[in-house]
């Protein structure tokens, strides 16, 4: 065909192209491309369906948008429960069906451990899947006085904005926190202080409720009585209510106290393993206590620990793995970065009758050496659970081990390695590192929907000698 009689190319108009939605961020974001290759980034889109959209934000190699017109729905496209959902910012996959929201955290990891570290695992692990309302035993709720309106919210910000959503219920809280957001505007609204008390938080103990509020000036008696007496009149066992305790922080989390002392101590359980888990209402231990249960319990089992065994348990926290180990294993040996949560968790074993068995170090894990890691002693079984920003140095240090013995010429790395997870791509990156460099092989890995609801991604790895 001659070049005159060549259709000429036609150019649509971006707002008029129909973009077809391949995937989902770690955003929940819909994740499409226009016609020149160019990336959009799409708000409420979900993965087969075909859309129009408004750009937002637009750079050189992507945009932001939202949808304008629908031509193809997702099939897996839910009603949300909630009704504050698009205005909250608490949550944002509502309304895609809750077991494809779990099938699109597992391809996640999936593609993280391959495309950021090159790791393909041998077994894929069935997700851990849970409650997908009410399973929020932990939040942090923002308080705002608008003068303007002589009103006060309590909730979670708006999408995308710093204002405090105006919600009347929360359903990934449980109910009776739920039940709680309109008195406690009414008590926020009531109290002199209204406006220096920007935050409250909740965490929900399997016999109390503790309430942490954040003032930033001193309160007065007749505030401190105000507090007493919604929790009086909020404490029952009725339609499942726990009873109400007040804490109070006026500074940093450090200066947490309870409002009265003879306030009942909160705890969550690991039943499998008799054990109770106290803790503080500002302390890092899971939001969904359930999910907890089947991690912990999943990740022993993966772990396979025999009774004539050490295990060192890496950033251990309070000891959620360590105490569980403890009535599995001859030795367990808990390591965090803070001496007070050292204290804490000796306390925690103590506690449970499992302290012979137990020890716990100080130390900083995001520097340690070879020579450092080698220096804790031969381990059958490691058991790691970092934050978000990994477990590098610890990956690191194993991998030059394995490169280089004459570093620590006794050095005997463990058999199996359980690696706990809340950021998949940092869990790709330390995997690449255990995997082409430091001896193991990648067996097993598997999604954790802790979050339901939410585009937050936890994982669990296994790992053995090569």
């Amino acid at each position: 065909m001659s070049e005159t009689n060549a259709s000429p190319e036609v150019s649509v108009p971006p707002g008029e192209e129909w973009l077809k939605v391949e995937s989902l961020d770690l955003e929940a974001q819909g994740v499409a491309h226009r016609a020149d290759g160019k990336v959009v980034f799409i708000d409420g889109a979900l993965p087969g369906e075909e859309v129009r959209v408004q750009t937002g934000r637009r750079k050189n190699n992507w945009e932001q948008a939202t949808i304008t017109e629908m031509r193809s729905e997702s099939a897996q496209r839910v009603r949300p429960q909630c009704e504050f959902f698009g205005v909250c910012g608490g949550c944002k996959m509502q309304h895609f069906q809750a077991s494809a929201q779990v099938a699109v955290k597992q391809r996640v990891l999936e593609d993280n451990l391959w495309h950021l570290g090159k790791v393909k695992p041998e077994t894929l692990l069935r997700p851990i899947e849970g409650p997908a309302w009410g399973y929020r035993f932990r939040a942090r709720l923002s308080v705002r006085y608008v003068a303007k309106k002589d009103t006060v919210l309590v909730g979670f910000h708006e999408r995308k904005s710093r204002y405090v959503a105006d919600i009347r219920s929360c359903e990934i809280l449980p109910p009776h926190v739920s039940r709680l957001l309109m008195p406690l505007r009414q008590l926020i609204g009531s109290m002199a202080e209204r406006d220096r008390l920007p935050q409250i938080e909740v965490a929900v103990g399997s016999q109390v409720t503790a309430l942490v509020l954040r003032h930033l000036e001193p309160l007065g008696a007749a505030d401190i009585q105000k507090l007493r007496d919604f929790a009086a009149a909020h404490s029952t066992w009725q339609d499942g209510r726990f009873p109400i305790a007040w804490w109070l922080q006026p500074k940093g989390p450090d200066t947490v106290a309870p409002l009265d002392a003879d306030a009942p101590g909160l705890d969550y359980q690991l039943p499998e393993f008799g054990i109770t888990m106290p803790f503080k209402p500002t302390d890092f231990t899971q939001v969904n206590h359930a999910i907890n249960q089947v991690l912990v319990g999943r990740a022993l089992r993966l772990l396979d620990v025999g009774r004539d065994e050490r295990v060192i348990d890496w950033f251990c926290g309070l000891g959620n793995f360590t105490l569980p180990l403890a009535t599995q294993a001859r030795e367990v040996l808990g390591i965090e970065g803070s001496e007070q949560l050292v204290a804490r968790s000796r306390e925690n074993a103590r506690f449970n009758g499992v302290a012979e068995r137990t020890s716990f170090v100080a130390r900083n894990l995001f520097e340690i050496t070879p020579q450092e890691l080698a220096s804790y002693g031969r381990a059958d079984k490691w058991l790691v659970d970092p934050p978000r920003e990994g477990a590098f140095a610890l990956a690191k240090a194993v991998a030059d081990l394995h490169q280089d013995p004459s570093l620590v010429p006794d050095w005997v790395p463990p058999q199996r390695i359980v690696y706990v997870s809340c950021n998949p791509g940092t869990l790709a990156r330390d995997a690449g590192l255990l995997v082409h460099q430091g001896g193991y092989r990648c067996v097993a890995a598997g999604a954790v929907n802790m979050f339901p609801h939410t585009a937050h991604v936890e994982s669990m790895a296994v790992f053995e000698r090569a």
